[in-house]
């Protein structure tokens, strides 16, 4: 077993149970991308097993602090165990459900989700990669499901040094599914779209938004960034008159229009925008349009804290835009997913929005990741949705 001593003093984030080693915090020591290290302190005291990424500003990702634990077949077997033990007792309504989070189940860098009968794994470190074969094979036999599907095509991938890697790892078949999500049908593709094909941590915000739309009697609302229509189908069963849609993908917009059908909603209701989200909101300032609710859900817009300050810029235009096309008593939905920006910062990015506005607005309520996607407690950097339901006040 190849070890890793830390340079003195470096060693007070493991003790707390923080799972990243940085480059700059090792002494001595290196191994082959994904191999298993132990971790010690420049005393040569034992601290973690963990798996190495040579490639990596994040050195080694931690397997366990436990040093009698050994990373093999039975430990990855332990920790998918757990991880869909949590989730059975979360009653989640839907058969769409985040069964692993990465760091905060105990497994750097591993996502999957469970779309029906299918699962989407993605492999994000060089730990989970190498040890891709035990990780898939505990899944089925775990969750007793034949179908496995690998989207580790995400950017992460190339801070590992690792290639992006996509298609069928077990079982074959088609990559459309359907899912039932708060007593609606939601249609996507796990080979196409985000992340595995859907938004599974805007769960509990999308029923929210429904619930609002219903005691609100909304007429008008506007889905900003709208991808395959979540927001646009929960909007409309909470009986709005009509959603309009906007998102750069004219694919997305086409799955969304079929999500619309699906629930049987009457697509007059419906407006979808093949356009980009600040052009559109202008042209609707300038034509005096209004809306009794908005949805802000852009993509990541600070991957890194190198890109905080303009992504700070670009969430403050938006949400001044939003503000601004509000009827007053109107609710603004407004979200990051962008991990950089913290939680008081982005509440200090929209109230600024609304200063710049001209708009007196509260706080209804905070939103974050649906509880299938747990943060661990030493582990902040794994909150990353944050979201605020803002009134206008009249």
């Amino acid at each position: 077993m190849k070890t890793i001593r830390l340079k003195a003093g470096k060693e007070r984030s493991l003790l707390r149970h923080h799972p990243w080693v940085f480059d700059g915090a090792i002494d001595r020591g290196r191994a082959d991308p994904g191999e298993t290290v132990r971790v010690e302190s420049a005393e040569g005291r034992f601290l973690a097993w963990g798996a190495y990424a040579p490639s990596s500003k994040i050195r080694v990702r931690v397997w366990s602090f436990d040093e009698a634990e050994r990373i093999d077949a039975e430990f990855f077997e332990r920790r998918v165990r757990a991880a869909l033990g949590l989730r059975d007792r979360l009653a989640i309504d839907s058969d769409g459900v985040r069964l692993v989070h990465g760091e905060s189940d105990g497994l750097p860098g591993l996502v999957v989700d469970r779309y029906g009968d299918t699962l989407v794994a993605q492999f994000g470190s060089s730990g989970a990669e190498r040890h891709k074969a035990l990780i898939a094979d505990a899944l089925l036999r775990v969750t007793g499901l034949r179908r496995l599907y690998e989207r580790s095509d995400a950017s992460v991938r190339q801070l590992e040094g690792l290639p992006p890697a996509t298609g069928w790892l077990r079982g074959d078949g088609p990559t459309e599914c359907v899912i039932h999500e708060n007593g609606w049908r939601l249609s996507l593709d796990v080979a196409e779209g985000h992340k595995t094909g859907y938004y599974l941590d805007q769960r509990d915000s999308r029923r929210a938004c429904a619930e609002l739309t219903r005691r609100f009697g909304w007429g008008d609302v506007l889905n900003c960034y709208s991808y395959t229509g979540g927001f646009t189908v929960a909007a409309l069963a909470g009986g709005a008159r009509h959603v309009t849609s906007i998102d750069s993908s004219g694919p997305a917009l086409e799955r969304a229009r079929r999500n619309v059908a699906l629930n049987g909603f009457d697509a007059a209701r419906c407006t979808f925008l093949d356009a980009d989200v600040n052009a559109s909101l202008r042209a609707f300032w300038a034509e005096g349009r209004r809306f009794d609710a908005i949805v802000l859900d852009p993509p990541k817009l600070a991957p890194s804290a190198a890109h905080l300050e303009r992504a700070a810029r670009a969430y403050k235009d938006v949400n001044r835009l939003g503000f601004k096309l509000l009827q007053p008593g109107g609710v603004l939905f407004t979200y990051s997913c962008s991990g950089a920006v913290g939680v008081e910062l982005f509440q200090k990015i929209v109230a600024s929005a609304a200063h710049e506005a001209g708009v007196e607005a509260t706080i209804l309520a905070r939103h974050g990741g649906a509880p299938d996607h747990p943060t661990g407690l030493a582990f902040p950097e794994g909150e990353y949705l944050k979201g605020l339901v803002v009134w206008r006040r009249p």
